[in-house]
């Protein structure tokens, strides 16, 4: 039976090439998106012409009932869910005072109570198998905070005490959980960042300079086929914890 994973967020940046690079590799990849069916769609035209299986899925991750009733399908359908990439995020960056209660419940609830969702969901069918592998796209800001992104820093602060948690939980049913924070990388979410911005953030690593998404989507790949790694946060840049 060939392995199945679910991406959310997968129709554009690291999830879209995570899409990619699983489909290669003989996964049935299923692409979750919210708003950009387009994109999503042509994803899986990509996969499926490159002689790939993929499904796309619109789904709001905030929503349980919408999580439930994909994570079913994929299964009743494919019979398993091997794989489970939280990547779907959103920012809204505003200092304190201009944070809006809106923005900080619509970042919390897609960054952290997303994962918890798909993971809720997913997890269900991995028991049943006694396997599977949870990875989580947390984020440096979720580690050290930055100024102006409250409700990204706390939601992704969030994802890593989740990840640890659902890690200690899972083990026994042989699901490993870890998250992965990918470090600064050009992007849909960064694309508008004063150049400022990102000239300092650039400059704080050790060695000067941006990630590469290729090696990112590498690594997530290698870590998905590690048996005995469990309950991690994997720093891929040059910035020290």
């Amino acid at each position: 039976m060939k392995k199945v994973i679910v991406i959310t967020g997968a129709s554009r940046g690291l999830g879209r090439a995570l899409a990619l690079r699983f489909a290669e590799a003989g996964f049935r990849v299923v692409v979750n998106y919210l708003h950009s069916k387009d994109s999503a769609d042509e994803i899986v035209k990509e996969i499926f012409n490159k002689g790939g299986e993929a499904l796309s899925f619109s789904a709001d991750v905030r929503s349980p009932e919408d999580v439930k009733s994909i994570i079913t399908s994929i299964y009743e359908q494919w019979g398993t869910i091997d794989i489970l990439i939280n990547n779907a995020a959103i920012t809204r960056d505003n200092i304190l005072p201009k944070l809006t209660s809106e923005d900080w419940k619509e970042t919390i609830d897609t960054n952290l109570t997303g994962p918890f969702n798909t993971i809720r969901s997913a997890s269900k069918y991995m028991i049943k198998r006694k396997r599977g592998h949870i990875i989580n796209i947390s984020s440096w800001s979720g580690v050290k905070g930055r100024s102006g992104q409250a409700a990204y820093s706390a939601s992704k602060a969030g994802l890593i005490g989740l990840t640890r948690s659902i890690a200690l939980e899972l083990g026994r049913f042989n699901i490993q959980v870890n998250a992965v924070i990918p470090g600064f990388m050009k992007t849909d979410m960064t694309k508008d960042l004063p150049e400022s911005v990102k000239d300092k953030i650039v400059s704080s690593n050790i060695l000067n300079r941006e990630q590469d998404m290729a090696e990112v989507v590498e690594f997530i790949y290698n870590l998905s086929k590690m048996n005995n790694v469990s309950g991690q946060i994997f720093n891929l840049d040059s910035r020290i914890l």
